[in-house]
């Protein structure tokens, strides 16, 4: 397994399963148990019964409606047809999943498989960041690789209708081609066409002109023109997007943030939050779901795994970060290039993280799946932290050193576990319990 094309079947391996265990997820989460899915959906039949794209209105978001809905679990006697609060998103993954919705009389099974196999092409290009930054350590890319596809909220989550699977695979794209350093204009497309998919990739332009700064100051030049190219195409393919907006809902609601803001009445605000409960128990429940929410907390944040399984996986996590810090205590050599792509996938998980901080800072938001985003340097940071302790081990038990460089690899198997654990001993049995299965 040490040369790239055995690396890549291995990624291929991992792809297979995932979209295994995927499918399986698909099939056996009941109907509209994914967050937001009736919005979604309802994006896509609005825009193959009309050919226009949604204008919010107010209406479109009911909260007590809503609450019963996710009460009573979606019952077959109250209407989904209501719930249309994602009209603001911007229309690339709709546009794509609309013909898949005329073809198949509006199946819902048919647009998350939709999804899934986008967040397939997303996992591919993250195995393919984790071979760039690791071209000697195929462990390290196989695990991250492992996590990016089993990490058991995420492929629920892509196993949904939703465009966060168009959105992760463009930010993995986007990503790959950075550490490739490859052409500007290819990367412009990339970066255009993320402005036509979400907000939450949005911060895949400024990590793209961060990259460009980097690799400037190594040379010790600046090339206006390869900004130029890379940022002109990004910059003309969203304008139509935010162009529309504005003469929808007028300046400066370029986005159509505000007009969602102003619709969403009943959804639960932060600054209230923090009146109520003050500070402290505010920041707990925050760090608290968010943590459980990025694991695995499933349905409309109903469904948890249970208090031993998210011990296990603070465990896990503390021993993640303290392989990091051996890994780091190692002090790898790395050349400047290295150097270079270690703070662009730094600097993009603090973006996202800054993103997913901003949003709760206005309503309450407390899903760990709004980082998913920088999913690909998280994994590939789990990795490197396994890689830590395979060292460190490796150091005390000379005899197993070859075998301990595989440790990372095993991140792959563990969580293709967890996941179908979430799914078979969690997911279908609380559902089944609520009498939705």
């Amino acid at each position: 397994m040490e040369s790239p094309r055995a690396v890549r079947v291995g990624i291929g391996f991992i792809l297979l399963t995932y979209l295994i265990i995927g499918v399986l997820y698909a099939v056996n989460t009941p109907v509209w148990q994914a967050p937001d899915e009736p919005a979604h959906y309802n994006y896509i039949r609005g825009l193959a019964e009309t050919g226009r794209l949604p204008v919010l209105r107010r209406g479109d978001y009911d909260q007590v409606y809503l609450s019963q809905l996710t009460a009573r679990g979606f019952p077959a006697g109250m209407a989904v047809d209501v719930l249309r609060y994602e009209g603001h998103q911007p229309p690339l993954y709709y546009l794509l999943a609309t013909p898949l919705f005329m073809l198949s009389g509006g199946s819902l099974l048919a647009l998350r498989l939709f999804s899934l196999v986008l967040g397939g092409a997303a996992l591919f290009f993250a195995g393919l960041c984790a071979q760039a930054l690791f071209p000697r350590h195929p462990a390290l890319a196989l695990g991250a690789a492992g996590f990016f596809a089993f990490l058991p909220q995420h492929v629920a989550m892509m196993a949904a209708v939703n465009n966060d699977a168009l959105a992760e695979l463009l930010m993995a794209l986007g990503l790959w081609l950075l550490l490739r350093r490859s052409a500007s204009r290819a990367l412009g497309l990339v970066i255009g066409l993320a402005f036509l998919t979400k907000t939450t990739v949005y911060v895949l332009a400024p990590l793209a002109v961060f990259a460009r700064l980097l690799l400037c100051s190594r040379r010790r030049r600046w090339n206006w023109y390869e900004l130029w190219q890379m940022m002109l195409p990004a910059l003309l393919l969203g304008a139509f997007w935010w162009g529309r907006n504005l003469l929808v809902y007028s300046w400066p609601d370029v986005l159509g943030l505000q007009r969602h803001a102003q619709i969403v009445v009943g959804q639960p605000r932060s600054a209230e939050w923090l009146q109520h409960y003050g500070v402290y128990e505010f920041g707990s429940r925050f760090a608290q779901t968010t943590f459980q929410s990025f694991w695995g907390q499933f349905g409309w944040m109903g469904v948890l795994m249970g208090v031993r399984a998210y011990r296990l996986l603070a465990a896990f996590s503390l021993l993640i970060l303290a392989g990091l810090a051996i890994a780091f205590g190692q002090r790898p050599h790395f050349s400047a290039r290295k150097r270079e792509d270690v703070a662009l996938l730094t600097a993009t998980a603090v973006a996202v993280l800054v993103q997913y901080l901003g949003y709760n800072l206005e309503f309450v938001q407390h899903q760990g799946r709004y980082l998913f985003p920088a999913l690909a340097p998280i994994a590939l940071a789990c990795a490197a932290g396994m890689w830590g302790w395979a060292a460190a081990l490796g150091n005390l038990w000379p005899a197993g050193k070859q075998a301990l460089r595989w440790l990372p690899a095993a991140l792959a198997p563990t969580l293709a576990a967890l996941a179908l654990y979430a799914l078979f001993g969690v997911v279908m049995p609380a559902f089944a319990l609520a009498g939705v299965l």
